[in-house]
């Protein structure tokens, strides 16, 4: 990260209970950057971002938001700040557009600002019920109202509680081509999220369990910290035989190799692009065709489970065995 950071904890601590809270959390938050908090319901994530806003105060550890300790927060900082709680905070004899309203005085938005919410409410896909009292909506459109109230005010931060809770995925991907178009103009966002998938919208992601941080990377640093390195994965038109493999386990690019099916495998390598040419002149060597060779890249809930699974000691971690291990 090259930016002086936005918002920064540094052995962030909270506990509740013996094993609840979160603790001796580390990350940081530059202008522009989407950074995600991913985990289970329970993992700390909400906690996290409740310290940050100064909702909750630490029991130790430091946490910095704009140059300044969210406990101490001046009316000018806060309305640089958008957050969307995972409750409603809204009136529910009020409608979607008057709660939104109400929300954008309090951020001193001009009174003229019939575009702006406009603009917001057709983002957001809330045309057919903004003028509906929040008690009538369905539980997507209040979290929808919730998001729109956080953007509202165009903040330089955002923090946003599970925003896509809820969303149907059409609505969810909207949600984060929006999210790039801040990032894109400099706006700086924490996300919460248990969809583990949308880690590949993100800059940096952190995965959280049991209250602490296993791991706070890139999208690529996560899988490769998951799994080693990067995979490729090698279809040969006739199964190789073991002493073949052994051939393949030797060669220093190689981590680890697993079998796939009888005829395939995958490998764990630093590069699985430079790693191609040396798999055909293996191939050549042994007298094996190939018929065909690519990267893989493992979907986030793999990802997710193998980070976990490694802190936590689980044997879920891999449930198929390695065929070599690699020198």
């Amino acid at each position: 990260m090259t930016d002086q950071p936005v918002a920064s904890a540094r052995d962030l601590t909270k506990r509740f209970e013996e094993s609840a809270g979160v603790f001796d959390v580390d990350l940081d938050l530059s202008g522009g950057e989407i950074v995600a908090l991913i985990g289970p319901s329970g993992s700390g994530k909400t906690t996290t971002v409740r310290l940050l806003t100064g909702l909750l105060a630490p029991d130790s550890g430091s946490v910095s938001v704009f140059g300044q300790d969210p406990q101490a927060f001046t009316a000018a900082t806060r309305r640089r700040i958008g957050y969307m709680a995972q409750e409603s905070v809204f009136f529910p004899d009020l409608t979607l557009r008057e709660n939104l309203n109400f929300a954008a005085s309090l951020f001193g938005v001009p009174l003229r600002r019939r575009q702006r919410v406009d603009a917001i409410v057709e983002l957001l896909g809330l045309g057919e019920a903004i003028d509906r009292l929040l008690r009538d909506v369905s539980g997507g459109e209040k979290r929808r109202l919730s998001l729109a109230a956080a953007l509202i005010h165009e903040p330089d931060l955002l923090f946003l509680d599970e925003p896509t809770a809820g969303i149907d995925p059409i609505l969810r991907r909207r949600f984060w081509e929006h999210f790039e178009e801040l990032a894109d103009q400099r706006a700086a966002m924490l996300v919460t999220t248990q969809y583990v998938g949308e880690a590949a919208y993100c800059d940096y992601v952190g995965v959280l369990s049991a209250g602490r941080v296993l791991a706070f990377e890139t999208p690529d640093g996560l899988r490769r910290r998951a799994f080693g390195g990067e995979l490729l994965d090698v279809v040969l038109t006739t199964p190789p035989a073991p002493g073949d493999l052994d051939r393949l386990a030797r060669t220093p690019e190689v981590e680890t190799i697993r079998w796939l099916d009888d005829h395939s495998v995958r490998l764990v390598v630093d590069d699985a692009g430079a790693m191609a040419a040396t798999v055909v002149e293996w191939a050549g060597e042994v007298g094996l065709e190939i018929d065909r060779s690519e990267p893989f890249l493992p979907p986030f809930d793999d990802v997710f489970v193998e980070i976990v699974s490694a802190a936590t000691g689980s044997e879920e971690a891999s449930d198929e065995p390695l065929a070599v291990v690699g020198s």
